[in-house]
């Protein structure tokens, strides 16, 4: 067991890392480590300082979302549903394992294939069909960023949806095509302001603006990716989300596939994979939904 003191040190180590990472990601729009990550070191702190109370300052990551500059930008929101990041697996191998775990465990599973996205994590409340909350992943767990001025300037985000449940939280994707990229990297030279690295750096930059006239300008876009809560219907499968998701306009990950076996599984990423210089905007991956 560990002594108090070892606990306080692990403690400020933790809050130390990732103040910094914060302020690489948040300030800098320069993130070194993936999301999966920075989840796994809040979650450990958050632990710790439960159990042990006494360490627990204001000034702790858990106590607060992000930087210290740009954060300002938005009212901090609790989740209702955490905002976590996916698992990696990186070969062939591990994919098969993983679909034949999930055929030994339930009876005829099905998986969706999908492109991921390179963009930001955003969530979308809507409350009897109206849009009334747009929040940022922030720290992935317990809270936010309120972005619902800049959501709204969004053409793929809809403010009102027909047919709509009492109560409907989706989560989406906010990127940027290398079209509007390359157009916002021109303004920024025409302004003589730093160019941004890339795509997703300039799209996380730009929904956390405080002007929402220069989040339009740049032109986001949105692709839904999953059902977070809802309250007055039900879905049975992802794909039945999806469904109703297009009938009423809303943008979905395009070019999902269904499949039945770890062989078709493996035959959609390498589709995906294969597509990938043709498409108008980055993924970095494909992602397997049960």
């Amino acid at each position: 067991m560990k002594t108090k003191e070892e606990i306080k040190n692990r403690i400020d180590e933790l809050r130390a890392s990732l103040e910094y990472h914060n302020k690489r990601y948040y300030d800098m729009d320069a993130p070194e480590i993936s999301d999966f990550e920075y989840d796994m070191m809040i979650r450990e702190l958050k632990e710790l300082e439960e159990a042990n109370p006494e360490f627990l300052t204001e000034t702790s990551p858990t106590q607060h979302v992000g930087g210290s500059t740009k954060r300002e930008a938005g009212v901090r929101v609790k989740h209702n549903v955490p905002m976590l990041s996916l698992d990696d697996i990186f070969s062939k191998e591990e994919v098969f394992d993983f679909v034949h775990g999930m055929q030994e465990r339930l009876d005829h599973p099905e998986f969706v294939v999908e492109q991921k996205i390179d963009g930001l994590s955003m969530t979308l409340r809507y409350e009897n069909g109206k849009l009334v909350l747009a929040e940022t992943r922030g720290d992935g767990l317990n809270y936010g960023e309120d972005v619902t001025q800049n959501a709204f300037v969004i053409p793929d985000v809809k403010r009102v949806l027909k047919d709509a449940p009492e109560y409907l939280e989706i989560r989406g994707e906010v990127y940027m095509t290398r079209e509007n990229f390359e157009r916002a990297n021109e303004r920024q030279e025409m302004l003589g302001q730093k160019a941004f690295a890339n795509p997703r750096n300039c799209a996380a930059g730009t929904l956390r603006q405080l002007d929402s006239q220069v989040v339009k300008e740049r032109g986001l876009s949105m692709f839904i990716f999953n059902l977070q809560q809802v309250r007055g219907r039900e879905f049975h499968k992802h794909t039945e989300c999806y469904d109703y998701l297009k009938s009423v306009g809303v943008a979905v990950i395009p070019q999902y596939r269904i499949c039945h076996s770890a062989e078709e599984v493996w035959e959609a990423i390498e589709a995906i994979g294969d597509s990938r210089g043709d498409l108008p905007y980055d993924i970095d991956g494909a992602v397997i939904k049960l």
